[in-house]
């Protein structure tokens, strides 16, 4: 069997050259002084050194500062006392670019002996993809457990919504019974007016929240999409009225301006409904610390199309939030999940439209538009 030490030093040196050559992690060598003698291109790509850069130079050039000054006295000891700290075990390490980015090395160092004396062998393989790898990794689980966690509360809400709508009814049916059983009365058991307008004006808050909570069983429900004609301004007033439930809406002035010429759009109402009310939400959230709260709707028909435009007197989209904003899990919300805009953009663009935005910024707020085509038939 033939070595490299029976083959002529031409030919060694040649296999050598082409295993350093054609490594895939970094090789290098050093003499028992920390000056490096062997220095492969896969070294050269990891710290942006080359070769004739770093030759004769002392290992520390590839290292940061705190690592650099504790090296060449790492050495010294180890040959002084050969107690091995990473020599023939491999370690986590950090090394140095040169333009000075530190970053995570896998180390594995051995040791060989020499006529020229003790050299040492290190292969190092850059870290950075396997945390890089994690990071996505650990990102996807969140996601997946917020999407769970979305899932849960659509089921949740349209059990809820199901749940409330029996006793509602009860309530309506027996507040029916009442106002029918006053109104048969008369002379001098009847009740007076004002307990009878009080018994209507109960009798119709619920039937308004039996209607809320039917919006909202269909807004949350499972269903293939079905598309129809419908009036953009009736769906906008439906949204509103939809959107402007709790204490935060209460306080945030709406003024709407709805064309009257508007032609009908051919869509899926709930769909459409969807965008308008993560609008309107999202809208309500900007101007949550404004000193002015107030929200302009306008809808208009341009260029055989219907654009529908939310715009907010909050402090306008952070310039370094704004290129990614509907993106999916991205977010400028406190504790919001960054995928309303997603989809709404993504069911904007499945009816032939598209969802865009005005950032604002210097004293105006964001402006939201959505775009849909109208109706063939009618324009």
């Amino acid at each position: 069997m033939t070595t490299d030490a029976d083959l002529p030093p031409t030919v060694s040196e040649a296999r050598l050259a082409s295993v350093l050559e054609t490594a895939v992690f970094g090789i290098i060598v050093a003499d028992q002084a920390g000056r490096i003698l062997v220095y492969n291109k896969a070294c050269e790509q990891l710290f942006g050194w080359t070769a004739e850069e770093v030759y004769g130079k002392n290992l520390t050039i590839i290292m940061p500062p705190h690592d650099a000054s504790r090296h060449d006295r790492y050495i010294h000891n180890y040959v002084r006392t050969k107690a091995a700290k990473i020599i023939g075990i491999g370690r986590e390490v950090k090394g140095q670019h040169k333009d000075g980015t530190v970053f995570p090395l896998h180390l594995a160092v051995g040791e060989a002996s020499t006529p020229e004396g003790r050299q040492f062998i290190g292969i190092m393989r850059d870290l950075r993809p396997d945390f890089e790898a994690a990071e996505r990794l650990d990102a996807l689980q969140a996601q997946l457990v917020r999407m769970a966690r979305i899932n849960a509360v659509d089921e949740m809400g349209a059990a809820l919504a199901h749940e409330l709508n029996q006793p509602l009814t009860a309530v309506m049916l027996y507040l029916q019974a009442v106002s029918r059983a006053v109104s048969k009365r008369t002379g001098a058991d009847a009740l007076p007016k004002e307990i009878s307008d009080i018994l209507d004006k109960a009798l119709s808050e619920a039937g308004r929240a039996g209607q809320i909570i039917h919006r909202m069983r269909r807004f949350v429900e499972k269903r293939e999409s079905l598309r129809q004609t419908v009036d953009l301004g009736a769906l906008l007033n439906e949204a509103i009225e939809f959107t402007v439930i709790g204490n935060k809406a209460r306080e945030v002035e709406i003024e709407r301006t709805i064309g009257d010429t508007l032609p009908p759009i051919e869509v899926d109402p709930v769909q459409i409904q969807q965008i308008i009310v993560n609008l309107l939400r999202n809208a309500i959230e900007a101007v949550g610390g404004a000193e002015t709260k107030k929200i302009r709707i306008e809808t208009a028909s341009q260029d055989g199309s219907v654009a529908l435009s939310v715009e907010d007197s909050g402090p306008g989209v952070a310039p370094d939030i704004a290129p990614q904003l509907f993106r999916a899990f991205a977010t400028g919300a406190r504790g919001g999940v960054g995928l309303g805009l997603a989809i709404s953009k993504s069911i904007a663009q499945s009816h032939g439209g598209d969802l865009t935005v005005d950032p604002g910024g210097n004293g105006r707020g964001a402006r939201f538009t959505l775009v849909l085509p109208a109706n063939a038939a009618d324009g």
